[in-house]
């Protein structure tokens, strides 16, 4: 029991769909319940990731910048975050681009984000909080939680210490895999306050083992007063835990909430509206599954495991990719199974599975990493024989021989014919091509969805799509509106 009040921060908006929805959900679907969720008393909102650009421009046919500057307008009083690893996940980009990146996202309305380093190493977190606070960021570190034996008690302590000296004031424990169990939280939470140095800490976990919501009670007991949420439908299954639940369960417990969850309902009706109008999957608890702590996969990672075995007809394989996955991160040094690492080592067992030789063929990246381009720690842990393997051959002399360059953004911009253009449009062409760029614009600005709350629209739309009649009619006092099968008109 307890007199202090339990936070949450929001993720609906970006690990919700980013997880369920494959990063589907518009701009325009945002913003009819943005104010809602402004005013519900969350400690802060994730807006968006790296990841998200090339996905608005290319599928979504949106402005990423837009979306910010957006949502931005209707979120004014809640910090909205980003999350801030990389700029280019499965690309060596300079560290002037990323600086570029944050500053843009900074002036577009970001206030705070999570410093994800896939290594958990303190040059990489060292870097990345300082251009955060340069310009105007509020940094919060992640600790990424894994299991291999080399994720110990004392690797924990010690890279909280690290963190810790950044002098932040707020670090993430975060569980991306969904692999904490209550239990280890037990172990772990306390390890992590002795030595955090008095710095508040929060948790973000996921529902991929099921246990995501108990875990979140356990951090609580154990003194974490702020947890990563999503609201339903963009909850469980491989999303972060309800906050209807999670918040439902610590009152039972006797916590208080700092949440009104009175004005998310409608905001959960509302994603729920569209879900099943656009058929998008709903989420929900999922199984129990101890095979997730053996290969530690993300779930969105098995589809393209299984995408990349069927393209060659060997989707029956993909037991044995999974158990080669195992083998690969272990003589990979065990890197945590987050982006991008968690990709290399996929893709090289799903290599290795199709070719039917190990390591006969590799990756850019995994010579790179090799090398020590994705991380020190990566290529000091390697096993030597492998390590041998995968640089005894002509493309890795070719990589040694060029370390990755650490041109400025105006060096940049010459090389890419691109110095007439904006910061923004300029980091869109990094990783998107012209073309691509100007069908996005083509489409206009973001159109707020239409839901239940616009009858009118929803009967035209639904009446539109039938065949049986050319001619729609509708009237109201001296309005009428006439809809035609060849053209409309009004």
């Amino acid at each position: 029991m307890t007199d202090e009040g339990i936070k949450f921060v929001d993720t609906t908006i970006r690990d919700g769909h980013q997880s369920l929805w494959a990063e589907n959900m518009t701009t325009g679907m945002m913003l009819p319940v943005a104010e809602a969720m402004d005013r519900a008393g969350f400690d802060a909102i994730e807006l968006i990731s790296s990841s998200h650009l090339k996905k608005c421009v290319r599928e979504l046919k949106e402005d990423p910048w837009a979306r910010v500057k957006l949502v931005s307008q209707r979120i004014t009083h809640t910090p909205l975050r980003l999350n801030a690893g990389r700029f280019s996940a499965f690309d060596l980009t300079p560290r002037s681009l990323y600086r570029l990146f944050m500053e843009r996202m900074a002036a577009n309305g970001i206030r705070e984000a999570r410093i994800s380093e896939e290594w958990n190493e303190l040059e990489g977190w060292e870097w990345k909080v300082k251009v955060a606070r340069d310009v105007g960021i509020n940094p919060v570190p992640n600790i990424i939680y894994s299991v291999s034996p080399k994720h110990t008690d004392e690797y924990f302590a010690e890279r909280t210490r690290q963190a810790a000296s950044l002098k932040v004031n707020r670090l993430c424990l975060k569980d991306p895999g969904g692999l904490l169990t209550p239990e280890r939280l037990t172990t772990l939470v306390p390890i992590i306050f002795k030595n955090a140095g008095g710095i508040s800490v929060e948790l973000h976990t996921h529902c991929t083992t099921g246990l995501g919501p108990l875990c979140c009670l356990e951090a609580v007991k154990l003194g974490i007063k702020i947890v990563n949420t999503a609201l339903p439908p963009l909850a469980d299954g491989s999303s972060n835990p309800s906050l209807f639940n999670v918040a439902k369960n610590l009152r039972a417990l006797g916590y208080k909430t700092l949440i009104d969850e009175e004005l998310l309902k409608p905001v959960s009706n509302h994603f729920t509206y569209i879900a099943k109008r656009e058929g998008f999957p709903i989420g929900a608890p999922v199984e129990y599954d101890y095979s997730q702590y053996q290969h530690q996969v993300p779930g969105g990672m098995i589809s393209n495991l299984r995408f990349q075995l069927r393209k060659v007809g060997m989707e029956h394989k993909i037991d044995q990719a999974l158990e080669e996955t195992m083998q690969v991160r272990a003589e990979l040094g065990y890197p945590i199974m987050v982006t991008p690492l968690s990709q290399f080592v996929g893709s090289q067992a799903a290599i290795n599975v199709i070719v039917g030789e190990r390591y006969k063929e590799v990756t850019d990246q995994i010579i790179q990493y090799a090398l020590g381009y994705w991380g020190r720690e990566g290529a000091e842990l390697m096993a030597p024989e492998v390590k041998a393997k995968i640089l005894d051959r002509p493309r890795a002399k070719e990589w040694a021989e060029r370390p990755p360059p650490e041109p400025t953004v105006q060096e940049l911009r010459k090389k890419m014919n691109a110095e007439s253009v904006s910061d923004e449009e300029f980091l869109l062409r990094w990783n998107l091509n012209v073309d691509e760029i100007e069908t996005m614009r083509a489409a206009g600005a973001p159109k707020e969805y239409l839901t239940a709350r616009q009858p009118l629209v929803n009967l035209l739309d639904a009446l539109s799509k039938r065949k049986d009649y050319r001619q729609i009619v509708i009237q109201k006092g001296d309005m009428v509106v006439s809809l035609n099968r060849d053209a409309p008109t009004a």
